[in-house]
């Protein structure tokens, strides 16, 4: 009877779960589809081997509000959801995690951060620019020392009075290169620890900021990675985001939101090399069938997609978490730690699926494979998820 009296009244309050996706969201991502195949797939091979930084792309992608997605239209901004950002960073990370990997710094981690954080002032003269792409912004608070611990801070910003000094290096900095504003996390104080920390915004064209060379990596080769000098770059008070003190917590709170862009990003790939994977296996023929008739490879492709299935619901699950105002500091872990594995899995099978054509440049999809492993890597490591995952259950 008690539950019959339950399931009553969740009729009358109209009561539904509904996995699929609004007719606004399938038009988000039918045209994220199609910029993908028609405007990124062309070169995406070519630019990969030269390390070539998609700089057309990304000022189309601007002017369709993909750098703006989640902002504010008062701001320039798309005024989309969380669910839309990560339909848009999936359908382009099908195609180039590189692409995407700008799109998803520029959203989730700088204007996130200025739209949420920043003062007005900053937001009318930094924000409006990086939501319509006239800019783009770039996120700093890795260094040679401090990568997964981002407490140990040796960039300073000493206070002057009437401006801060900031001198140190920041290291893995995507959009190191491209950027026009850098939101830099430095120490204040060293004796207050993480409570000294704070958030600068600083300008490229400022005396004593240097970008350093571009980094040679295994995968998103087109995105530009650097290391970033600053030698006594003056920072005037009002580019400090947020109280004296706030920067460790904003760049804590910044991430969360930044691991539902790279979980995307990872489901992205993960479902792009399955669905080449997939289509190869269909005109591929040996022993005089195409291989997806054989059983070893229609299980492999069984596996790829419950894989990604579930590492779709996580990443949803975050990004409407995140819509309906709930923290999602744990769920947004658990998502990309489950969808950088997955897409690690899956493109290292869609090697294999592909077998020799699976090992040249041409098939896409040793690319994808090189891409995935660093969706295990930034924005926290799989290991610093498990922190965050493994607090999370143990604060209650």
């Amino acid at each position: 009877m008690v539950l019959k009296t339950i399931f009553a009244i969740s009729k009358k309050q109209n009561y539904t779960m509904d996995f699929n996706l609004s007719e606004e969201h399938l038009m988000i991502r039918d045209a994220a589809r199609d910029f993908a195949r028609t405007e990124l797939l062309p070169g995406v091979i070519e630019r990969d081997n030269k390390q070539e930084f998609p700089a057309e792309q990304v000022k189309k992608m601007g002017e369709l509000g993909f750098l703006g997605l989640m902002v504010d239209p008062k701001y320039g901004g798309s005024g989309m959801d969380a669910i839309s950002y990560v339909i848009v960073m999936e359908e382009l990370s099908k195609v180039d995690a590189s692409a995407s990997v700008i799109v998803s710094v520029n959203n989730s981690l700088v204007c996130y951060g200025l739209e949420t954080y920043g003062s007005e002032a900053q937001k009318q003269k930094y924000l409006t620019k990086l939501a319509t792409g006239q800019s783009i912004g770039a996120f700093c608070l890795s260094e040679p020392e401090a990568g997964s611990d981002a407490t140990s801070q040796r960039t300073t910003a000493i206070d002057m009075g009437d401006h801060y000094l900031l001198n140190g290096t920041k290291n893995w900095i995507t959009n190191g290169g491209s950027a026009d504003f850098y939101l830099v996390i430095a120490q204040t104080d060293k004796e207050k620890g993480h409570k000294g920390i704070n958030a600068f915004i600083v300008e490229k064209t400022w005396e004593g900021f240097e970008v350093g060379p571009k980094e040679d990596k295994l995968g998103i080769r087109g995105s530009d990675t650097h290391t970033l000098n600053f030698n006594d770059v003056k920072i005037p008070k009002e580019n400090r985001i947020g109280e004296d003190g706030f920067g460790f917590k904003f760049a804590m709170k910044t991430l969360s939101g930044g691991r539902i862009g790279i979980a995307a990003q990872a489901l992205g790939i993960a479902q792009g090399a399955y669905e080449m994977a997939r289509d190869y296996s269909k005109i591929r023929k040996a022993f005089g069938t195409e291989i997806c008739n054989h059983q070893a490879i229609a299980f492999k492709l069984a596996d790829m997609h419950l894989e990604i299935e579930a590492a779709r619901h996580l990443v949803m699950k975050s990004a409407w978490e995140k819509d309906n105002g709930i923290n999602y500091d744990m769920s947004s872990a658990m998502a990309k730690l489950k969808a950088s594995k997955v897409a690690m899995d899956v493109t290292v099978e869609a090697v294999q699926v592909h077998g020799g054509n699976g090992f040249v440049k041409e098939y896409h999809v040793e690319r994808m494979m090189r891409d995935a492993k660093i969706t295990q890597i930034y924005e926290g490591t799989s290991e610093v998820q498990k922190i965050v995952i493994s607090r999370g259950l143990l604060r209650d």
